[in-house]
């Protein structure tokens, strides 16, 4: 059957449409991205903007149009960490779901853990061991570890690159006090919230999902196929970005102009938690919150 995914992100609004049905893997057909940057959008107050509320009902009337345009049977919506947290969330989804006749939900930071680590899992197999998987949205940084399907611990934290760009960095090229207090806050965050279970991992296999990680594996390695991403590289490739203008870092592999004030934020919390884990690499997967989520979705069809 074909299935439409709606990711209403910080970043992003993004439609995948993928063929998928039970004991196969979802083949991506076709689909529909808008750059929005939810998070530019908030205002003091902690509420998206009336701006950003328009820009929101016209990126997901162009997703449900392309969706219907490409005959998806059943349209699975789902709003992440710049909704989640806004405090009026609820009514932008109340709104949304009434007037496109959707079912969009909000997801939690847990679940976003969980359905990305179910991706993993299926994508590397049970071969791969104890897992521990690292995403890093625009909102959020979710962790999670586990022998199964189902992870033994998962983690959300207020660690995305677009939120941390919009609260911390200054200037073009940002300055050395901003990237320097914006170090100090992820240290922190880091060192206060993560749960035993994830400390003292025991992983056999280290993997990162999102575009943040797969931008900074490209970077890297100075190619567009990289497939892993070194810790030692980071130390190194993190005091670079912080030297560079947002056209500098536009110009690097896999940075577009939208997303190169945010990959300094990225690279930072990147650095930070696999030096906090002790993670030496970890590989790039290809699949993670939209696979999971059809993946779950088929899994319930079956039942």
């Amino acid at each position: 059957m074909r299935l439409g995914v709606l990711d209403v992100g910080s970043n992003t609004i993004h439609l995948q449409v993928m063929d998928a049905h039970p004991g196969a893997r979802p083949t991506p057909a076709t689909n529909f991205k808008v750059e929005l940057r939810l998070t530019e959008h908030l205002n003091d107050a902690g509420e998206i903007s009336q701006e950003g509320i328009l820009l929101l009902h016209e990126a997901i009337k162009g997703a449900v149009e392309h969706a219907r345009d490409s005959a998806t049977e059943e349209i699975l919506a789902f709003a992440t960490s710049a909704v989640r947290d806004a405090k009026n969330g609820p009514e932008i989804i109340k709104s949304i779901n009434k007037e496109f006749a959707i079912d969009l939900q909000i997801m939690s930071g847990d679940e976003e853990a969980r359905m990305t680590f179910l991706a993993v899992r299926r994508w590397l197999g049970w071969s791969a061991g104890r897992l521990l998987v690292l995403d890093i949205g625009g909102g959020s940084l979710e962790i999670a570890i586990g022998d199964d399907e189902h992870p033994d611990a998962t983690i959300s934290l207020p660690l995305g690159a677009a939120r941390l760009t919009r609260d911390f960095l200054k200037g073009d090229p940002f300055s050395s006090k901003s990237i320097k207090a914006l170090e100090i806050y992820v240290d922190e965050v880091l060192k206060d919230t993560l749960p035993y279970e994830i400390k003292v991992h025991s992983a056999d296999h280290f993997v990162a999902t999102s575009k943040t990680f797969r931008t900074l594996a490209r970077i890297a390695a100075n190619s567009d196929s990289a497939k892993k991403l070194q810790t030692k590289n980071l130390l190194t490739l993190v005091p670079k970005l912080g030297e560079m203008s947002n056209k500098e870092r536009a110009e690097l592999p896999g940075v577009s102009s939208s997303r190169a004030g945010q990959i300094l934020a990225g690279g930072i919390v990147a650095r930070a938690i696999l030096e906090k884990l002790q993670i030496a690499e970890v590989e790039i997967c290809p699949w993670a919150l939209r696979e999971g989520l059809v993946l779950r979705w088929l899994d319930w069809m079956e039942r």
